[in-house]
């Protein structure tokens, strides 16, 4: 029988959730790392045991994590970045120029055919690919090319933090930075395009036709159709049907269109997730109720799923990375989010209704699901 194995990106530690397909009782195992922010885990969809793990901490700086054996054991592989060449300055939060400085790892994105393929979304923004599991790194310097002397960090920093790789174009892929915005390859990484086109930041960008300096919070797509992305912006929910060529605004019915994660079901690609947040100041669901939305019709009408979340006094947030999806699709598709409450929400039927799973850990930064054979 197949399952599910949930790993969690913490601010003191990794956990690893597992079931069977019914997802009706979890192990958990963890803190893996204790005491470390955990940016990110993620699995290889060729080796389902093969894992990557990015542990940081203030004192002892970046570390990337390697295990084998879905999770039992961890060894350190390389942690050698470095941007390639003169890198140059990006503006900071004042507008003035400052020097390129690497920090952390936000995103550790394996490729879709190689175990040890693996790509690094790092800040200050800047994409790495490993081909030796982790051993040792290269920057795609030609990114930088966009214009990156005009990129400003956002809130948590000038971070990379979405890679989508494309299985139907292996040669493409599509990047997320905050604040610069999104930008794509079709060559391998040697030359890279903004795609920005239609994206709207008045709050930000006196130019209502910038290139770059949009604040996208995530994106994401659906395999079968790597033509249609999804977009979680500073405000705003968008929709691209031409690879980030142009994008429209599907906001729609939301009660508030700020959030952080998007998420695209697995068996329809017009069905997609996202969890409505108060305003960029008041990070928590609006009117202290927490509601996961979602829209059948790829955006513009929206509905509220509620059962089983705390419709009252809820004051969390949800970030980035802590939406995912599994695949199963005869027992009813998983959907999963962590909050900065701890808690691990999980849906066995495509979010009409919720359990926490496991709750009290530290604040959650990632959630990415595994479907096990």
């Amino acid at each position: 029988m197949s399952g599910v194995r949930v790993l969690v990106g913490t601010r003191k530690g990794a956990f690893i959730l597992t079931s069977d397909a019914k997802r009706e009782k979890w192990d958990v195992s963890g803190p893996h790392f204790a005491g470390w922010q955990i940016y990110h885990l993620k699995g290889s969809p060729v080796d389902p045991n093969r894992l990557y793990a990015s542990q940081n901490n203030g004192w002892s700086g970046q570390v990337v994590q390697r295990s084998n054996d879905g999770g039992k054991t961890w060894e350190v592989v390389g942690n050698k970045f470095e941007y390639d060449g003169d890198p140059g300055t990006h503006l900071y939060y004042d507008d003035k120029p400052r020097p390129w400085e690497f920090k952390r790892v936000w995103v550790l994105e394996p490729s879709l055919t190689d175990p040890d393929t693996v790509y690094a979304g790092v800040e200050d923004a800047a994409l790495f690919r490993s081909s030796d599991g982790g051993q040792t790194w290269r920057e795609y310097s030609g990114l930088r090319s966009v214009k990156g002397n005009l990129w400003t960090p956002g809130a948590g920093g000038l971070c990379l933090h979405t890679i989508l790789l494309d299985r139907s174009h292996p040669k493409r892929v599509t990047v997320a930075i905050s604040a610069a915005g999104v930008f794509r390859t079709d060559d391998g990484g040697e030359t890279w395009r903004a795609a920005t086109r239609g994206l709207k930041s008045p709050y930000e960008l006196p130019d209502p036709e910038a290139e770059v300096g949009h604040c996208v919070h995530s994106i994401a797509m659906h395999p079968s159709r790597p033509d249609v992305l999804f977009m979680q912006k500073h405000w705003d929910v968008m929709r691209s049907d031409d690879a980030g060529g142009s994008w429209r605004e599907i906001s729609g019915n939301l009660p508030s269109d700020f959030g952080f994660p998007i998420a695209v079901h697995p068996h329809e690609p017009e069905t997609i997730f996202v969890v409505p947040i108060k305003s960029d100041l008041e990070h928590f669901p609006p009117d202290g109720k927490l509601r996961v939305y979602r829209s059948r019709t790829g955006g513009d009408e929206w509905e509220p799923l509620t059962k089983g979340l705390p419709q009252k006094n809820c004051y969390v947030n949800i970030l980035r990375s802590a939406l995912s999806v599994d695949t199963l699709n005869d027992n009813g598709t998983g959907v999963y989010f962590g909050t900065t409450g701890g808690q691990v929400y999980a849906s066995r039927d495509s979010g009409d209704s919720w359990k926490a799973i496991v709750h009290d850990l530290p604040a959650v930064l990632s959630v990415q699901v595994q479907t096990l054979p």
